[in-house]
């Protein structure tokens, strides 16, 4: 099957896209031995993915729909899968979820994300507990550490009517962990390749009647796959809540990241393709910087005074400090002689405070019969206070280098990174949305949001200048749900959203005369749940429209917001647990993303592929549970081919990583772990820095880790 996958994937959505008739009567029998397997291990069996159909979501709704009763695509990934595959990052597990790739880069903080033919922090919206993240210049740095994770949420297409601009492409939401109904415990610490370290803990349960708690702290470090390529974070985390009756609780939480990544900014490639000689080298200099601070608090009240009315309140706070001081740039000259070209030296700090709060009434009207009427109101704010620090107004560093034998050199400019700028961003929204249930069949799910943005940019010292600029948006869904059993719904959506053109928060003086880009999607789907919830499947297809693009019709004409794109494509999942212990989870995508209208100056980019973005991507993950003490694992991860610019003149190959894992329970609280990524090692591109530098991914590796639970 991997062998198929890599050379055919669409052969694999061809098989996806049968998948939800396996709910039909008489498709499938329920294993012979599903009742006799135990649950008593420590052992991560069983198919998650395919119980979240029918779970309860604030992602996809704030209604708390089920993924079958929300007429959009939303896939949910359990923190315990992600940490027994062996994921290092929140962003490793979120490019293995549907329709999702990785195009992080140091510049992004490493974590921004393509989907539906839509990339970066301005298309694909970060959230953590439901709250989005506003982005600074296109960097989010939190979280990151999927140890703190409880599970992974992917609301596919426009999500803008939920959660506000820039999430056209989607909005991925990050659950963290809570405090548990029994206490629990869980460690683990592990070591392999290039010095890699990790140490993890975590302990919560109730304390009396009323009071419950969570506290969690992992710490990872690693010499890194290239030339001082040495890295280290250390997340903590903790949560009390209070429940002094059973309809009100009230939840404080802290949250606390320090990550130091690699500093490494990429290969170059030399006469054009990736050399042996030079993939594990490290262009930039000797004492470069870059780390990243966050520290989010918040507080959450939820009452309930009677069945059928909730109250929600939130307010929260993040303060995130950003450094970065390196020289980033790296061309390849053929000379001759033939050498390296560095040039790009940045010093940046950001400074950045986001408060916010949000706050919900729900209420549930029965109609009479199976009809009922749920409808939840409420409002979004959000300031946010940044002050932009650089030094890119004094030295311009270059210099030339052997490609293969060069000593790396240290940072040189006579100018210290000092304030340049601050913003003040306000945020303000109501929205509402509404679930008629017709019949036990059918149902209509729409939504509407009104957002009022305003974003004040003041430069500081020499001649002061002030922006202002104002922006206001009105979004909205309608989705209709036919659920011809409990266990498969059939579902259309029409959605609107809009995307920054840039950053909100970094609105620069010549984006001030221009608007959000506004767009629009269509999309049809199934979704299926069968096997007693030990399957399930989902497929949808969709189109995606993006309009107002900054485009210039002539070299000689001004500039207009008239540019469009667009993306149309088909995205599937299947998960079976099946006899014998062994279990599958697949998902694909193939779409098609186009510059329908777009040009700068005398270059046309009309009919080509917008950069980073993949128009294939699949993931397959098979599992045994050999014994209750044995499991084995293995995972295919296959991206396809993408661009590095928009004249597609620099293309990116398509690449397939095999991972695998081998994990004895010693006891049923005690775990030891091989695992295995890259198995083949293959050399590939995750994403780009620049047209021909290439941030590369992991080479072979391995490490060995004892998990506990209790």
């Amino acid at each position: 099957m991997p062998s198929l996958i890599m050379r055919r994937p669409r052969s694999l959505l061809t098989v996806l896209a049968l998948a939800p008739l396996a709910a039909m009567p008489g498709w499938a029998q329920q294993p012979d031995d599903a009742e006799d397997r135990s649950d008593d291990t420590i052992l991560v069996i069983g198919t998650p993915d395919s119980q979240s159909l029918t779970a309860p979501s604030e992602t996809g709704s704030r209604l708390g729909l089920s993924p079958l009763e929300t007429p959009a695509s939303l896939s949910v990934l359990d923190g315990e899968t992600i940490r027994a595959r062996g994921d290092l990052s929140i962003a490793d597990a979120q490019s293995r979820m549907p329709g999702i790739t990785s195009t992080g880069n140091p510049g992004n903080g490493n974590t921004a994300l393509a989907a539906r033919g839509f990339d970066g922090q301005g298309s694909v919206l970060q959230l953590i507990d439901g709250v989005r993240l506003f982005p600074v210049a296109g960097t989010i740095t939190f979280p990151t550490d999927p140890w703190m994770v409880d599970r992974i949420d992917v609301l596919s297409g426009p999500a803008s009517v939920l959660y506000g601009q820039g999430a056209l492409g989607g909005a991925v939401n990050v659950i963290m962990r809570k405090p548990s109904e029994t206490t629990q415990a869980q460690g683990e610490i592990g070591y392999g390749s290039f010095q890699t370290f990790h140490a993890a803990a975590g302990v919560g349960g109730p304390i009396g009647d009323q009071l419950a708690y969570r506290i969690d702290g992992s710490y990872r470090r690693s010499d890194g796959y290239v030339d001082r390529g040495d890295s280290r974070s250390l997340s903590l985390s903790g949560t009390l809540r209070w429940t002094p009756v059973e309809s009100l609780s009230v939840t404080l939480r802290n949250d606390y990241g320090d990550n130091n990544p690699m500093k490494y900014f990429g290969t170059p490639l030399i006469n054009g393709v990736l050399d042996d000689r030079n993939k594990r080298l490290n262009y930039n200099v000797a004492d470069a910087q870059m780390w990243f601070e966050d520290n989010r608090t918040s507080l959450q009240v939820d009452w309930s005074p009677g069945e059928a009315i909730t109250v929600s309140q939130q307010v929260h706070r993040l303060r995130s400090k950003r450094f970065w001081r390196n020289l980033e740039g790296y061309y390849f000259d053929p000379g001759p002689p033939a050498e390296i070209y560095r040039t790009d030296n940045y010093g940046i700090m950001h400074d950045q405070t986001q408060l916010g709060a949000v706050g919900t009434i729900t209420l549930k009207t029965p109609l009479g019969g199976s009809a009922s009427n749920d409808l939840v109101v409420g409002y979004d704010y959000n300031f946010i206070k940044l002050t932009y620090s650089h030094d890119f107004n004094g030295d311009i560093q270059e210099d030339f280098l052997d490609p293969f034998n060069f000593a790396p050199g240290r940072y040189t400019n006579s100018v210290d990174v000092t304030p340049q700028y601050r913003t003040r961003t306000h945020e303000w929204a109501i929205f509402a949305e509404d679930r008629l249930e017709l019949t036990g069949q059918f149902s209509l799910v729409g939504g509407i949001r009104h957002e009022r943005n305003k974003v004040r940019r003041t430069t500081i010292g020499g001649t002061v200048v002030v922006n202002d600029k104002k922006l206001n948006n009105t979004t909205w869904r309608i989705g209709v749900v036919f659920q011809p059993s409990p266990a498969v719904s059939l579902y259309a959506q029409y959605a609107t959203g809009v995307d920054p053109l840039g950053t909100l928060t970094t609105y620069s003086g010549g984006q001030v005369a221009y608007s959000h880009a506004t767009g629009k999607q269509i999309e049809i789907g199934a979704k299926a749940s069968f096997l007693d919830g030990r399957g399930s499947a989902t497929i949808a297809a969709y189109r995606i429209e993006k309009n107002g693009l900054l485009s210039q019709r002539t070299i000689s004409s001004p500039i207009e917001q008239v540019g469009q794109r667009s993306s149309q494509g088909i995205e599937a999942t299947i998960a079976l647990d099946l006899a014998g212990g062994f279990g599958i989870e697949a998902n694909g995508t193939i779409l098609n993303a186009n510059f329908d209208d777009f040009r700068s100056g005398a270059t046309v980019y009309t009919d080509n592929t917008p950069p980073n973005v993949s128009e294939e991507a699949a993931n397959l993950w098979l599992r045994w549970d050999a014994t209750d003490q044995l499991q084995a694992r293995a995972g295919l991860r296959y991206v396809g081919k993408r661009w590095a610019d928009n004249r597609n003149r620099f293309g990116v190959p398509a690449y397939a990583t095999i991972d695998a894992t081998i994990s004895y329970a010693v006891t049923p609280n005690l775990a030891v772990d091989l695992r295995g990524y890259n198995l083949l090692d293959k050399d590939y591109a995750v994403t780009t820095y620049g047209d021909e530098q290439w941030m590369l991914g992991r080479p072979q590796s391995f490490d060995v880790s004892l998990r506990a639970a209790f």
